[in-house]
């Protein structure tokens, strides 16, 4: 990972336009390719990014990323600060809490519970930027993944967007279409995932595990 702390101007053009004026920030570029810009605060989210695969060109006083789609980011360093790499090595992934590991566990047993006809092809199925919590075939043969968190936020979407972006790169998969599942899904992150052609479905813990809901009586 390559990390570098600058005086930067940055403007982003494709499904729209955005700039960020002059400031001192930290632009981070990971082993992928991910480029992304970080301010000293606003927690873990970038202030602008680009995710994998890009084409990143460097000159002496700004960066070009540009996407396979046209979009691109320049990045205009007015002074560099710092600039160093680091190996990170191989990442083991992120531990699920215990009800997400579950979640994954029961529904990989019985991929139905989403989908009439879903089969399972394998859980953790690996691509070059994580695995994919299920990898399932549907009624008509086509390749289904399916992501799954406890809570499903934007986030999630954009990890599963990735996914499917590398998925689809294999001619023995493609065309791979994604399913976001979670106890909870943000309107926000529904409202992503239908840009994305990517399904979403919310399921219920306890009738997944079989324990069936006392009703509630008004007497």
């Amino acid at each position: 990972m390559r990390l570098v702390i600058a005086d930067c101007t940055v403007d982003y053009d494709g499904r729209l336009t955005a700039h960020l004026p002059q400031a001192r920030r930290l632009i981070m570029v990971k082993a992928d390719g991910c480029v992304a810009i970080h301010a000293d605060g606003g927690a873990y989210k970038p202030l602008n990014w680009m995710n994998a695969p890009n084409v990143l060109t460097e000159h002496d006083d700004h960066w070009t990323v540009v996407s396979p789609k046209g979009e691109e980011l320049l990045i205009t360093l007015h002074e560099v600060f710092e600039d160093t790499a680091h190996e990170l090595g191989n990442d083991p992934g992120l531990q699920k809490d215990g009800v997400e590991a579950h979640l994954q566990e029961l529904l990989s047993v019985d991929p139905e519970q989403l989908e009439d006809g879903l089969k399972l092809i394998r859980r953790e199925f690996p691509t070059e930027v994580g695995p994919v919590d299920l990898l399932c075939r549907d009624a008509e043969g086509h390749t289904v993944a399916i992501e799954i968190k406890r809570r499903g936020e934007i986030d999630g979407v954009e990890q599963l967007t990735r996914y499917l972006d590398f998925l689809n790169r294999d001619a023995n998969l493609a065309p791979v279409r994604g399913m976001f599942v979670a106890q909870e899904i943000k309107p926000q992150a529904k409202t992503l995932a239908n840009d994305r052609a990517i399904d979403t479905q919310e399921v219920d813990y306890d009738i997944l595990r079989g324990i069936e809901r006392p009703q509630q009586k008004l007497f």
